[in-house]
């Protein structure tokens, strides 16, 4: 079982990235797909979920009207669109997979290697 987050970058405030999470190993359609990030010497915190059917969304304050999380069962792959970016959004941004729609890391049971989304003032 695998998910690989990619799709980050370096980008100047007020820009947009499209982060994707492409999982394999067995379908993830059931499962809620979660967004963290972790800044350096922080711990890591949650940015959105979205559950298995994509009709139940949730997100952080600090990104709210900013970033949408969507997915495509079809293609097992989930996605963070991020618009009106922010410095303070600079982080390492891991997808994971878990039963429920907390915002703790430890509610979830699957992770991916994390993808640098980096932005500039």
């Amino acid at each position: 079982v695998q998910l690989q987050a990619y799709g980050g970058g370096l980008v100047q405030a007020g820009g947009s990235l499209r982060l994707s999470c492409a999982a394999s190993g067995r379908t993830f359609s059931s499962d809620v797909m979660g967004w963290f990030r972790q800044a350096p010497e922080k711990e890591r915190i949650f940015v959105a979920a979205i559950s298995g059917s994509g009709t139940r969304k949730k997100y952080a304050d600090s990104v709210k009207g900013r970033f949408i999380i969507s997915r495509d069962n079809a293609k097992n792959t989930v996605y963070l669109q991020m618009n009106n970016l922010k410095p303070e959004d600079t982080a390492v941004y891991y997808c994971a997979a878990g039963p429920s729609m907390y915002e703790t890391p430890v509610a979830y049971d699957y992770w991916g290697h994390g993808t640098q989304v980096t932005v500039s003032s």
